[in-house]
């Protein structure tokens, strides 16, 4: 019987024109039958540091009054063995979509794709869950789940690799939160910010427990707890291999 596997999705700076360079891509990874244990878990954190239980964890608001929250919630995320996570990052004024005859929506869903496939394993299934951006949302996520079906299926998998694709409101899942939070981590350090020193201490403590003296590179790519793949455009006519 197949392993039943949440993937908790977010991304940044993901449109064409938003006057970001960097785009990132990522999810936060957990056995479906632990999801609700975790929920209480950082919910219990947030308590703790008297944060009201439905206040809603986000990399734009981490702030020093936080910090003991923030840097609490980084480690037991590290020290729960039931979560995961991978993100892709990459540099979009490096991107020439007319050369590959793609459309920036077209290179949005590739990028998805190649994230979730380092996390897709053969004895699994996925439920996924992303942050809900707009109205035109349902329309694209369910082309999503047909694009990772219908490759999969190119490979061999007998079964729907995925099951569910569904949009969440993030205030409402602690782990799309999360998700927002280890991609946000990501991206302020390959944007070469470093004007907030709560954000800079939460990123030391990342690179501590990953053993990674840098979130701008690539980890090893079987890396289960925090894999980062540095996407570039070399690589761009490949992604759907």
């Amino acid at each position: 019987m197949s392993k039943i596997i949440n993937i908790y999705c977010d991304e940044s700076c993901h449109l064409e024109n938003d006057n970001n360079r960097i785009m990132v891509i990522g999810g936060v990874i957990c056995p479906i039958e632990c999801r609700k244990q975790i929920y209480e878990d950082i919910r219990d954190l947030k308590v703790k540091n008297n944060i009201s239980s439905y206040t809603e964890i986000k990399w734009t608001k981490v702030s020093d009054s936080r910090k003991d929250f923030y840097l609490e919630l980084i480690n037991y995320f590290f020290n729960n063995p039931n979560l995961g996570f991978r993100a892709i990052f990459l540099d979009k004024s490096e991107l020439n979509h007319k050369k590959f005859h793609q459309t920036s929506d077209e290179f949005y869903y590739k990028m998805y794709y190649l994230m979730l496939k380092g996390i897709f394993e053969s004895n699994s299934q996925y439920n996924i869950y992303l942050d809900m951006k707009d109205t035109l949302g349902f329309k694209k996520i369910q082309l999503l789940k047909e694009i990772c079906n219908k490759l999969q299926t190119r490979k061999g998998y007998s079964y729907e690799l995925v099951q569910k694709i569904q949009e969440v409101r993030s205030h409402e899942v602690e782990l799309v939160q999360l998700s927002d939070l280890l991609i946000g981590a990501v991206s302020y350090v390959n944007r070469g910010l470093n004007s907030n020193p709560t954000k800079l201490e939460l990123i030391d403590l990342i690179k501590k427990r990953t053993g990674y003296s840098s979130l701008t590179v690539s980890t090893f790519l079987k890396e289960s707890k925090f894999n980062l793949f540095h996407w570039e455009p070399q690589r761009e006519a490949m992604v759907w291999d």
